[in-house]
């Protein structure tokens, strides 16, 4: 029966990415373009977030194929790498069932050995793997097993050593601090991009739970530490690193407005909160936009902040005077839709008037006709002068 569940789990994984995730990347205007406008403002988009010049797309188009071919991968190659991999897993979860098997059974010193002592193992194979650059497609694989074996293994020395403690901000302070110091050495080495994104990783785990020890509130570290990671992320577009900048700007500014809600929720209420903080970040991707980068980005914002501040707004307006305040509002972005051209922007409004349209009816026009009829004959009028529109935008 539980091979059965597991089953059915791995094939909805693969049925939803396989159908769910075109629908959701269409709705939110991630998916591939349709038109030779929009395929070229992808293109342009493209070029700017990696800093590619209109001459080396020239020489690429120019060069003969025989050059791009010679820089493909020969069979031996892959097999060689396939290899790699399979050993290296096998090699990795022979580790872990040995340790699950035999935990209990275990004492102390062999617990650390074969956490810690395993991990530190591994830091000397990919110290040798970083050297030789034979095998640069288990530099990734052989960080994450190095970093998981030797943060659990510092865990457990901790633990083993003081079985009594119960600061465990002094214990993860300790070892994030190590390990920021492990990977930033390695990265001031080696200059990999994995390595640039563990060091980041440890030191704002480290930075964040030294301000909790010393008192300083969640949601000021939220804010400065977001800002920071955003600050970063800017930064590291100019660099060779650039493939971490848009999840950097993510976190940075999901970090930093979490801490904007908690602080204006103190002082005002949940749905103001909501509201402003909802439209900061309407804000910040419109000004990525503006930029003309990182095309994903701008979507996630623009589908997460009008959630944030149409739910907040509906909150405020909810059984007052000015209810219908609320479909103005809506109807309004329609055209702040068009202007953005963001689909992910119109997916939201589209779906707040509809919702909204639904609930004012059942709470005033529950038992009456008219109301519908007077929608449908709004909509056909609407429709007729968009298509009036159209025709004389085409003649002038």
């Amino acid at each position: 029966m539980i091979s059965l569940l597991v089953l059915f789990f791995i094939l909805l994984l693969i049925g939803g990415g396989i159908w769910g995730w075109p629908l959701v990347a269409g709705a939110l205007g991630l998916s591939s373009v349709t038109d030779k406008p929009a395929a070229l403002k992808h293109i342009k988009q493209l070029m700017n977030t990696y800093d590619i010049t209109p001459a080396e797309v020239d020489t690429v188009f120019k060069s003969p194929s025989s050059e791009r071919s010679t820089s493909k991968r020969g069979k031996g190659d892959i097999a060689k790498t396939l290899f790699a991999y399979l050993g290296a897993i096998f090699i990795f979860a022979g580790i872990s069932i040995y340790i699950g098997m035999f935990w209990n059974s275990m004492g102390s010193v062999m617990r650390i050995f074969v956490t810690l002592g395993v991990g530190y193992i591994l830091l000397i194979v990919l110290v040798s793997a970083l050297h030789e650059k034979k095998f640069p497609r288990l530099i990734l694989p052989l960080t994450l097993a190095c970093i998981f074996m030797m943060t659990s293994g510092w865990f457990i020395l901790i633990h083993e050593v003081y079985p009594q403690g119960d600061n465990w901000r002094a214990a993860v302070l300790f070892v994030f601090g190590i390990m920021a110091l492990h990977q930033g050495i390695l990265f001031a080495k080696y200059r990999r991009t994995v390595l640039a994104f563990t060091t980041l990783v440890f030191i704002y785990g480290f930075i964040d739970v030294g301000l909790d020890m010393i008192g300083v509130p969640m949601a000021y570290i939220a804010i400065v530490l977001g800002a920071s990671v955003f600050l970063v992320g800017t930064a590291l577009e100019k660099t060779s690193h650039r493939s971490l900048t848009e999840p950097a700007l993510l976190i940075g500014v999901c970090w930093m407005n979490s801490g904007l809600f908690d602080r204006i929720t103190v002082f005002t209420s949940a749905n103001w909160a909501s509201l402003l903080v909802g439209i900061c970040v309407i804000f910040t991707a419109y000004g990525i936009q503006k930029a003309e980068r990182y095309p994903r980005l701008i979507a996630v914002g623009y589908f997460i902040g009008s959630i944030m501040a149409y739910a907040g707004l509906f909150d405020l307006v909810q059984n007052t005077p000015i209810e219908l305040l609320y479909l103005a509002v809506t109807a309004s972005m329609l055209y702040a839709c068009v202007v953005l051209q963001s689909r992910a922007l119109l997916l939201t409004t589209v779906i707040t008037m509809l919702a909204f349209m639904g609930y004012f009816s059942e709470k005033h026009f529950a038992n009456s006709l008219g109301w519908p009829v007077t929608l449908v004959l709004m909509g056909i009028a609407f429709l007729g002068v968009g298509a009036i529109a159209i025709r004389v935008k085409q003649r002038i």
